[in-house]
């Protein structure tokens, strides 16, 4: 199973994705869920830095992705945008594949 976590900080506002597992929907390389889910952070990774401008952190790795933004970023209507329908959509994909996504929405410290 995939497990997105959702951050928001102290404010309520997204702060960051966190992306761990396998879906185990087909193999790895071939999983549609997996793809999805990877392809929808990828895309607010671009959006966050080429849409935006912003410096975002985080790490690319088999079975992992992670990203954060810049906290004085998080109230601009770009970056606001960006992150909210990467995490509306996350939610809407979790709906079609629940046994294969898992979305979490919590508090930055977890």
């Amino acid at each position: 199973m995939v497990t997105v976590h959702i951050r928001k900080d102290s404010r309520g506002r997204l702060s960051s994705f966190l992306a761990t597992g396998h879906a185990g929907w087909a193999e790895a390389g071939s999983d549609v869920v997996c793809a999805a889910v990877s392809t929808l952070l990828q895309a607010a990774w671009v959006g966050l830095t080429e849409v935006a401008g912003l410096k975002v952190s985080g790490m690319r790795r088999r079975s992992r992705l992670e990203l954060v933004w810049p906290a004085a970023a998080r109230s601009r209507p770009a970056v606001r945008a960006i992150a909210r329908t990467a995490a509306l959509s996350l939610g809407y994909l979790s709906v079609q594949y629940p046994d294969q996504l898992r979305v979490l929405e919590e508090a930055e410290d977890g």
